[in-house]
């Protein structure tokens, strides 16, 4: 497998694992605070329904560095060369670097942090 792929696959589940960690504390709190029981967060549908908001959490997350990396672009705080292959320039004082950095990966694009 290509390492390109290797990272963009890494990056989406690093992404998910943060969804599902954020998920696990919203239940903890929901468990010590609320009259829920303990079967509540173990059934089907609470499984269901974690998996779809990882899902969705997952795809908001690419869609926010999205749109930082179109700001950046439009900002030229982020340097797109005409040719895919050759990396994306992304500036060291650019407010969403790391969103910048975190779509790059997501996509599987070449980059470099430029000094300025």
């Amino acid at each position: 497998m290509k390492l390109v792929i290797v990272d963009m696959l890494r990056v989406h589940l690093m992404a998910a694992c943060f969804a599902a960690m954020g998920i696990q504390v919203v239940a903890l709190l929901a468990l010590l605070v609320s009259p829920l029981s303990e079967q509540t967060f173990d059934s089907t549908s609470f499984r269901i329904c974690a998996v779809v908001l990882i899902g969705i959490a997952v795809i908001g997350a690419r869609r926010f560095a999205q749109l930082a990396y179109d700001a950046a672009v439009q900002s030229a705080h982020a340097t797109v060369q005409s040719q895919r292959a050759r990396p994306v320039a992304v500036s060291h004082d650019c407010p969403r670097r790391e969103l910048v950095v975190l779509h790059l990966r997501f996509t599987g694009r070449p980059f470099v942090l430029a000094e300025s």
